[in-house]
């Protein structure tokens, strides 16, 4: 696998992932899925794929809609039996549910959206073909989602949060030992996502060769698999090289093509990436839930306060919308429209 990039890697995986979670679903629900295939990535297939095993055990377990019926054999016509009524209680019955496996699960009013945009999908598909006379999921409303606080890290915090990689500090003593054998791939990788707003999906499937020194410039893989070149600050570039001046000197990843690897010599997963942001953000800020992605945030925010310029972050953040970028950074027009009122001299 190790001559086969991280994207094509992970879509093999969720590819894998989706033909087995659609053993235990209606064989028709093959139809909708080979449908959407070219206009949707695999991630996204794989969550109209869990989330459809959640909507098909409601319909089963939780009313009388296919009372008698086999799900292998159910047939996609027989999805008219379904009701406005059925998903709008499917909706409600999200709040709190017991899994396949005996879990309870829960979902806020996002989680809830999500699934209601699945079945829509879903119903869509079979309206659209005339396999059903009406598509009922369009009667449903979606939840209404409230606007979230944007969580990100102030400039101290950043400093601190970077001394600390860098020093150890806080760390329990078997924390301690490992920070000895990693702090430069640490410094290197939290340094990149401060200075560039990275996804995380992004940073781990760096390579060694997407990097040029020579334009301080990343080669990235965008969601959607664009590829475009980011560019970053001299600060970024000496921790890079500090890592991998030392990356390089390691024998056992003379093969491995990423540029950050675990203590396993393989690429790092972004679950790993989440670990490491939560171990080194909880001793500075315990207060705060600080992931890759409130990172992304605080260089949004950063960029936006310095620049005042909404389309310039969402295209350094890969915003496809400009609207999702004013969403989540609208807030910060009050501190810049102040900072504007200032600059108006009414007299010398």
């Amino acid at each position: 696998m190790k001559n086969t990039s991280y994207y094509t890697e992970r879509n093999n995986k969720n590819i894998i992932k989706i033909r087995t979670i659609l053993k235990d679903l209606p064989e028709f629900c093959y139809d909708f899925f080979t449908g959407v295939e070219n206009t949707t990535s695999t991630l996204t297939r794989l969550n109209y794929a869990y989330d459809l095993r959640v909507f098909f055990d409601y319909l089963f377990n939780e009313t009388n809609v296919f009372q008698g019926k086999n799900i292998y054999t159910l047939e996609a016509y027989e999805l008219a039996n379904v009701k406005t009524a059925h998903i709008e209680r499917y909706i409600s019955y999200l709040s709190s549910y017991e899994d396949l496996e005996g879990k309870i699960r829960t979902n806020t009013e996002r989680g809830k959206a999500r699934k209601l945009a699945t079945v829509r999908a879903f119903f869509k598909y079979f309206y659209k073909r005339d396999v059903i006379p009406a598509d009922v999921s369009t009667k449903v409303s979606m939840p209404k989602l409230h606007d979230k606080s944007i969580i990100h890290l102030e400039g101290d915090e950043v400093s601190k949060l970077l001394n600390n990689v860098e020093s150890g500090y806080g760390l329990t003593g078997h924390a301690v030992g490992f920070h000895k054998k990693t702090k430069k791939r640490d410094i290197a990788l939290l340094t990149l996502l401060l200075g560039t707003g990275l996804r995380v999906s992004e940073c781990v499937g760096l390579n060694l060769t997407d990097i040029d020194f020579k334009i301080n410039g990343l080669k990235i893989t965008r969601k959607g698999g664009n590829q475009v070149v980011l560019y970053f600050s001299d600060e970024v570039k000496v921790a890079l090289v500090d890592y991998i001046s030392q990356r390089i000197e390691n024998p056992l990843l003379k093969d491995e093509p990423a540029l950050f690897c675990s203590l396993q010599n393989k690429r790092i997963t972004p679950r790993a990436v989440e670990k490491l942001v939560k171990k080194y953000a909880s001793i500075v800020t315990p207060l705060k839930h600080i992931t890759p992605h409130k990172l992304r945030s605080t260089y949004g925010t950063a960029l936006y306060k310095e620049t005042g310029d909404i389309y310039i972050v969402a295209d350094v953040l890969g915003h496809r919308d400009v609207n999702t970028t004013k969403k989540h950074y609208a807030a910060i027009s009050d501190d810049i429209r102040k900072s504007a009122a200032s600059k108006v001299r009414l007299r010398d």
